[in-house]
């Protein structure tokens, strides 16, 4: 549905804590720009995890009026209740978003069978195409391939992003899914070596400060250009590396105003970068010739 580099988008905000829409709106714009694949709106890296319900879809809206169709808008709707996500989703489908971005209920560890429940629950509500999404290290459970072959034929499932870093198990997902079913890495370190063994894109963090590098990363990548791939992922390494200096998205905000994308402004609990750790950032910016 959408090859190439797409990207978890941060969530501007002032110092207060409110979002920040102006800047939202210079954020869609600079990924128009640089022909970042797509935006996912309101993910992990967009802290949906501290707006609240009116906001998250709020923000939903206004990166699809922002975008105003130039780039696919991909909806964060995931939630550890199902009811929640259903909710979330149909905001989604309603705003006009392209598909919605699931990651798997964390805090409350369910089962493979409730993970497969909550998302054919999700699935059957809204119609709207839907790409699971899998982050073990934050949810504290794992959708295993196994669980993603039980999925896969549902009609509207249609891909899954996994975070988990482990190259071993894309050639289990593809199985499982067959080959229309789409595989996204949601780890920035092994991305490159993800497309390059078969799979079709990343949503990315890296790719809020980087995107052009990204997009022809992903590019060379999926078109087998091994050489060319690496190289440009040697310019990023960095960069992948040390925007999980603290939690995401701490240090990505710290570079996004760094560029002068965005201000000064998270969410509790969320803390904003110290500055023991701006040297790095910033020198991984520099490596990557964004800064």
């Amino acid at each position: 549905m959408f090859r190439g580099s797409i990207v978890a988008l941060i969530t501007p905000m002032h110092e207060d804590g409110e979002v920040d829409d102006q800047s939202l709106r210079r954020l869609v714009d600079f990924h128009v720009e640089a022909g970042t694949t797509a935006i996912v709106a309101v993910g992990t890296t967009g802290e949906s995890a501290t707006l609240d319900e009116d906001e998250h879809c709020a923000v939903i809206r206004d990166v699809l009026e922002y975008a105003a169709g130039r780039i696919p808008v991909i909806a964060g709707t995931g939630a550890n209740s199902t009811r929640e996500a259903i909710i979330l989703t149909r905001c989604a489908r309603e705003a006009g978003a392209h598909a919605a971005l699931l990651v798997t209920p964390y805090y409350n560890k369910p089962t493979q069978e409730g993970l497969y429940r909550h998302y054919c629950a999700v699935a059957e509500a809204v119609d709207l195409p839907q790409i699971l999404y899998n982050v073990p290290g934050r949810t504290a459970c794992d959708l295993l391939p196994e669980t993603v072959a039980r999925l896969a034929p549902i009609e509207n499932i249609i891909g899954i992003k996994e975070a988990t870093g482990d190259l071993s198990r894309l050639a289990r997902l593809r199985e499982a899914g067959g080959r229309d079913f789409v595989l996204y890495s949601g780890d920035d370190a092994t991305a490159c070596e993800f497309m390059l063994q078969g799979g079709d894109g990343v949503i990315s963090v890296t790719a809020n400060l980087a995107p052009r590098l990204m997009q022809d990363l992903c590019q060379a990548a999926l078109e087998g250009d091994r050489e060319r791939a690496e190289a440009l992922n040697q310019r990023l390494l960095p960069l992948h590396r040390d925007l999980f200096v603290q939690s995401n998205p701490i240090p990505v905000k710290w570079g996004a105003m760094a560029m002068g994308l965005c201000g000064h402004g998270i969410r509790l609990p969320l803390t904003w970068l110290p500055e023991e750790h701006e040297a790095c950032v910033r020198a991984a910016m520099e490596h990557a010739g964004v800064l």
